[in-house]
């Protein structure tokens, strides 16, 4: 038989362990020659999370958990549950309950029909804003368009399989901020695309919050190009040539016509202008270095506090 790992990132999911597990298993129950694990991954919750992981464990032999030592964040937790991960191939789903698991059996007939990544494309139901959906896609091609990935519209989510060969790519990567979503692209392998409609959160609420977005869609770029510190010099060089041919032209003018030149204002608003040009520019330059810093630290992604495998 078969061995399908699932791994699943949990902070504060305590409501939704007990639930997803059910489903899973319910999934299972009607797949012959397939068995399963579950790799819970307690990424610091401050809940009951852990306390529902090891009651469940001691119930059912195919639950495993990891538990971190704090909160590490979401990308880390689901590379920590793919390096001890085993299985012929392994699923990555989110313990909210919105990525469903029964899209499970059609992402393995998918595997055995011979690819390797099994992604999932994200459609949002009705009840989630506009807002959520236009930003999302927003993203995810502004992604495609400046760096060396090109991930399809909804392509972005963490609900996928990958072959055990892949997993081996992943679990020797030291990258210290991890972009899963990136990488399943940029190393190959044979890929399908699956759809799916999202579900709602069966309980608690998300905790990436607007400052945790911002920061992952920073990683994602980052992680993955260097054209924005292309973008900042032909910016730098775009705005030179303009402010030396538009202040020439002014200069040139004034003389000619023998006026005064003055005005605070029009200097106060081109210093704030280009200062704050350059301050954007130096923080591009800032991100990168800032990565390259903690990358030679070899510090590593993730801290086991305990696990039960």
């Amino acid at each position: 038989m078969k061995k399908i790992s699932i791994v699943i990132p949990a902070h504060n999911e305590e409501g939704n362990i007990l639930l997803i597990h059910q489903r899973i298993k319910e999934v299972f129950s009607k797949l012959e020659n397939y068995r399963f694990e579950i790799i819970f991954v307690n990424d610091g919750s401050r809940d009951q999370t852990q306390a529902k992981l090891e009651e469940l464990a001691n119930q059912f032999e195919e639950v495993k958990f990891i538990e971190f030592s704090r909160n590490f964040g979401h990308q880390p937790a689901v590379k920590a549950g793919m390096d001890l991960s085993y299985g012929n191939a392994v699923i990555s789903m989110d313990a909210d309950l919105q990525h469903p698991p029964e899209l499970i059996p059609e992402m393995i007939k998918k595997w055995e029909e011979g690819f390797d990544i099994i992604y999932t494309i994200r459609t949002y139901p009705k009840q989630i804003s506009a807002f959520k959906r236009k930003t999302s896609s927003l993203y995810y091609k502004f992604l495609s368009a400046i760096s060396d990935v090109n991930l399809a519209e909804g392509g972005g989510s963490d609900f996928r399989l990958m072959d055990a060969s892949v997993v081996d790519v992943v679990r020797n990567m030291n990258e210290a901020d991890i972009f899963l979503r990136g990488l399943s692209n940029w190393m190959g392998f044979r890929r399908a695309g699956i759809r799916f409609t999202a579900g709602e959160r069966a309980f608690g609420e998300s905790s990436y919050d607007l400052k945790k977005m911002m920061k992952f869609a920073f990683t994602g770029i980052t992680a993955f190009s260097v054209k924005p510190l292309y973008l900042a010099a032909y910016l730098g060089f775009i705005f030179s040539i303009f402010s030396i041919i538009g202040y020439g032209i002014y200069v040139i003018h004034s003389f000619i016509s023998q006026t005064e030149i003055s005005g605070w204002a029009s200097l106060i608003m081109t210093v704030v202008f280009f200062g704050g040009l350059q301050l954007i520019i130096l923080g591009i330059i800032g991100i990168y270095l800032g990565k390259i810093f903690k990358q030679v630290k070899e510090r590593p992604n993730y801290i086991i506090r305990s696990k039960n495998f």
